[in-house]
Formats: C-alpha cells, sequence, structure tokens
C-alpha cells in the first residue's frame, strides 16, 4: 500500500511539475505571429490544425465572417461586450476597428490569440484563433468562434459597453 501512494504521489508531483511548465511558458511567451491589420487584412493562420481564420482559403482553417447591422461603432461594442463575457479572456487591444484578445483554457492555461477586424464597407467582422503552442487543439479555436458567432448573433443590438 505504501509503494502505491508513493507512485501515486510521484506521478501526481510529475504532472503538477509539467503542468507549472506550460504555464510559465504561455505567461513568458507572447504571440508567435505577428498580429494585427496588414494591408487590410489579419495575419494569415499557421499550417498546423489549431487555427480558424474568415480570411484562410483551406477549408480547415476556413470559417465564413460574421455579418452585422447597425453602424460600425455599435458592432465593435458588441464585440467587446461578447469578448468579455466569455471566459478566462483577457483583452490586449480595442481601438478603432480591431480587438485582439488572450484566451485561456481551462485546466492548463494554454493561450490562444484571437483578433476581430470590422469591415465597414462589408458589413462584416473579419477574424482570427489560433493557439500559440502545439499542433492539434482539438477543434478549440473553431468551437470558441462558433460560440463567439452564437453569442454576437444573440446580443441585443445596442452595445452594453461602458
Amino acid at each position: 500500500m505504501k509503494k502505491r501512494m508513493a507512485t501515486f504521489l510521484i506521478t501526481l508531483g510529475g504532472l503538477f511539475t509539467f503542468w507549472l511548465l506550460i504555464v510559465g511558458y504561455n505567461v513568458l511567451t507572447g504571440p508567435h505571429a505577428e498580429l494585427g491589420v496588414v494591408d487590410g487584412q489579419l495575419t494569415p493562420v499557421p499550417d498546423s490544425p489549431n487555427a480558424v481564420s474568415s480570411f484562410a482559403i483551406s477549408t480547415e482553417h476556413r470559417m465564413e465572417p460574421i455579418p452585422y447591422s447597425g453602424s460600425p461603432e455599435q458592432a465593435f461594442g458588441k464585440i467587446k461586450d461578447v469578448v468579455e463575457s466569455m471566459p478566462r479572456t483577457n483583452i490586449i487591444v480595442a481601438e478603432d476597428n480591431y480587438l485582439r484578445a488572450e484566451f485561456q483554457s481551462g485546466f492548463f492555461r494554454f493561450v490562444d490569440d484571437v483578433e476581430f477586424l470590422v469591415e465597414e464597407d462589408m458589413r462584416m467582422i473579419q477574424f482570427r484563433s489560433a493557439s500559440r503552442l502545439g499542433h492539434s487543439d482539438l477543434g478549440a479555436n473553431r468551437s470558441r468562434m462558433e460560440e463567439f458567432r452564437r453569442r454576437f448573433e444573440q446580443a441585443p443590438s445596442q452595445s452594453m459597453t461602458k
């Protein structure tokens, strides 16, 4: 029984150390790609399957942009409100028609970079969501953006921004 308990504690200690290393790496490192708007578009997503974008060409990464009604300012306010309502988020940049936020996963605290661009002329919200670490995210970025779309479409027309 004592040997079983010792094995359990060693395994638990190893998992905790692994978790601390991942959290530390995520905290100490920033985004791997230069983020922001270049030539009217968001940075392309990597080839790995842990990212989605409304600008992507490949079906693996592609999601449709989100149409909006009302003014671009109202759409931007709704984006900000919805992002702030989602768990474990931190808005890094919110200016003009561009918003960048960091989303953290629940247990391991993996950081994903999420960007939004309000295109006034097309009345569309372009976006990009990409993991900082790893190769596969098991569909987390796609799921997040589907959830964002659902919340955005259900949010009131007038922004609730303070």
